[in-house]
């Protein structure tokens, strides 16, 4: 009963969403359904926009998993964009500096960069578990701290590329694009299609097995619910609050490792947040923090976001109205008994016309 209204909720918030866009657009002296039609096509129109959407939406769905995962487990990850940006970068170090066979060297290069991120989030989860620190504190610092980390390893002569504010390519042993003879499909193999979404498939499936099926899943999942009553028990609180937060951070840090691996085979000097980690609280939020549900959320999201920026260049619509429409998705998601309560007085007021008509 609680999914359905969980998913109730969902759809009608999409609905909303779009609907206070369509007025938006009215407003602005737009047409709401040529906008809409115009981002449908966006996405759907080509093969091509459907790989690109499913490209865009892959890191999405990944650090969707990984915001979620901290939230079943009693914590807020803020840091997943910090976690993403750590991940991409050690994956183009292991990718560009290492020399190893084919899918061995792509394999490694992921690993590592989970490695890494995980022990960048583990150092929130320590500084909680230790100190007290909250973790919302220390990763947005974290955050900012991974940016500029980043952008001084770009900067590296033996890692920059000449003439250019990014680092120097992959080797192509370690890219997880699919081969470019394929063209059986056509169109859709224009776009740089990977791995990255099977490999994002496989991690929520993974993520919802530890969590339902595995004694670590019902320790975190028991610590998330009630700390108090978790060390009661006898589950060590503090080294489960580390261990939550280093796999949520492996899991933003595979986001960035697939992304660069995937599609841009390199890292860039970064001027301000990409927002990969950001709009992953998001699809957590749309997904009800499950990580299977962050599959078609990341879609969603991606979807909106790649399709929607279609619409400035074809009719002169501003491409923020695809902002907006996010933005007032997430706020009535975020707020389930506003909408029960919108619906329930909906159903009372049906019932006591039928009554009154009676």
């Amino acid at each position: 009963m609680m999914k359905r209204n969980r998913l109730k909720i969902t759809i009608i918030s999409i609905f909303v969403g779009l609907l206070v866009g369509a007025f938006i657009l009215l407003a602005v002296g737009f047409n709401p359904l040529e906008a809409y039609a115009i981002m449908i096509r966006g996405i759907f129109g080509k093969p091509k926009y459907i790989s690109w959407t499913i490209i865009k939406s892959t890191p999405l769905i990944l650090t969707g998993i990984s915001v979620a995962f901290a939230f079943r487990t009693g914590l807020f990850n803020i840091g997943a964009e910090g976690q993403f940006i750590i991940g991409a970068l050690v994956a183009t170090l292991v990718g560009y500096f290492w020399n190893l066979p084919p899918v061995i060297h792509a394999i490694v290069a992921i690993l590592m960069a989970c490695l890494a991120a995980a022990i960048w989030a583990g150092l929130a989860g320590f500084l909680k578990a230790r100190f007290g620190v909250n973790e919302v504190i220390t990763t947005i610092m974290l955050n900012w701290i991974a940016l500029y980390l980043s952008n001084a390893i770009v900067f590296w002569d033996k890692f920059k590329r000449p003439n250019s504010e990014a680092s120097q390519k992959i080797l192509e042993t370690a890219s997880i694009r699919f081969p470019k003879g394929i063209n059986f499909l056509g169109d859709f193999f224009r776009a740089p299609v990977n791995w990255g979404f099977i490999i994002a498939i496989i991690a929520a499936i993974l993520i919802r097995h530890i969590l339902k099926n595995t004694t670590l899943g019902y320790q975190l999942r028991a610590v998330g619910f009630n700390s108090d009553a978790a060390e009661y028990g006898g589950i060590d609180v503090k080294k489960n609050i580390v261990i939550s937060m280093a796999i949520a951070g492996a899991l933003s840090g595979l986001a960035g490792a697939v992304h660069v691996l995937g599609v841009t085979e390199e890292v860039s000097v970064l001027a301000a947040m990409e927002g990969n980690g950001f709009d992953g609280i998001a699809v957590s939020l749309i997904a009800a923090n499950s990580s299977i549900g962050c599959i078609f959320a990341g879609l969603l999201f991606g979807g909106l976001k790649y399709g929607g920026y279609k619409i400035q260049p074809a009719m002169g619509a501003p491409s923020e109205i695809i902002n907006i429409v996010i933005g007032i998705i997430v706020f009535f998601i975020s707020m389930p008994k506003l909408i029960e309560m919108l619906t329930t007085l909906r159903v009372r007021r049906k019932r006591g016309g039928e009554i009154e008509s009676k």
